[in-house]
């Protein structure tokens, strides 16, 4: 498989990252043994979660699935700090990160974190804290990397410098939303520092909420999960546009439309992996096959302009 390296990092992985966003929310304890067990199964390794997700719940259910497989040390576990856990647990604050880890340690049930990632900026707080405050975590050897997410190429660039200055760990990935709908975030100045800089790219919303997978062609449609009424805002031309290329696109490498929209998202310059979640192991099954169809430069320039 294309395995790729986050950043400048010692981290290497495939082309695809669990999202754990629906662990302990539209997915249970047994749903979600099932969905690790198959990723891991297609030779996957990246997981990744947050704290604030089903406050703490997605992190607990990874933790105790690590704990029943015992195969911790053949996976990369990523997750983030930083949006409200509670009204005084949140931000990048140099105290609040170290109390933070800990909780997130123990509900992974683990001694370490791969990527350790700012969820999102803390405008209250100098970079030069926060990462000093990772710089002590990696030191100790609770953290492996550390990422950004949500951050602009002003603050990366910020961030970058103080590093730099201060002799301290640098962001090597960043998370922007990213995907054929919505392009605007990452294409652009963010790109291009991400590929001047050796970022390494983690697009979250890779399948636009499930729009991508051409099940939301109507209003109708928004009934068939509970994040149908995110599907409001796709349904317009530009939408219409991309369904169509994803039929014809599909339809022509025998895969489903989010498929082929995992495989145009792999393509892009500077993407590392693509974050995508699953309810089913048949999910995770087309998530594996998305990222490993390779598209004609046809392929890729007809999805590409239907998008713009």
């Amino acid at each position: 498989m294309d395995r790729r390296p986050l950043g400048r990092s010692e981290l290497v992985i495939e082309p695809l990252v669990l999202g754990g966003n629906v662990f302990g929310w539209t997915v249970d304890r047994d749903q979600g043994f099932a969905v690790l067990d198959a990723f891991v199964g297609e030779g996957f390794t990246a997981i990744d979660t947050a704290d604030v997700y089903g406050k703490g719940k997605s992190e607990t259910m990874i933790g105790e699935w690590l704990k029943a497989r015992g195969n911790r040390e053949g996976l990369h576990i990523f997750t983030k700090v930083g949006s409200e856990m509670a009204p005084d647990k949140k931000g990048l604050k140099a105290g609040y990160v170290k109390e933070a880890v800990e909780a997130s340690l123990q509900r992974l049930q683990t001694d370490y974190i791969d990527l350790y990632q700012s969820h999102r900026p803390d405008p209250e707080t100098p970079h030069e804290e926060t990462l000093e405050a990772y710089d002590g975590l990696i030191r100790a050897g609770k953290v492996r990397v550390i990422g950004s997410s949500n951050f602009t190429p002003a603050m990366i660039r910020a961030a970058h410098e103080t590093a730099v200055i201060k002799s301290l760990p640098r962001y090597e990935t960043e998370q922007p939303e990213y995907n054929l709908y919505d392009r605007s975030t990452y294409e652009g100045e963010l790109q291009d520092l991400a590929v001047a800089e050796n970022i390494g790219i983690i697009p979250y919303f890779s399948l636009a909420a499930g729009f991508l997978t051409g099940k939301y062609r109507s209003a109708a449609d928004f009934g068939k999960s509970q994040r149908g009424g995110r599907m409001e805002r796709y349904l317009n031309d530009k939408g219409f546009r991309i369904l169509k290329a994803l039929d014809a696109v599909s339809a022509a490498n025998e895969a489903t439309p989010a498929e082929v929209s995992l495989a145009w998202l792999v393509a892009q310059k500077g993407v590392s992996a693509p974050i995508a979640s699953a309810t089913s192991v048949e999910q995770v099954k087309s998530l594996a096959r998305g990222v490993r169809l390779k598209l004609s430069e046809a392929d890729l320039r007809t999805l590409t302009e239907a998008g713009k």
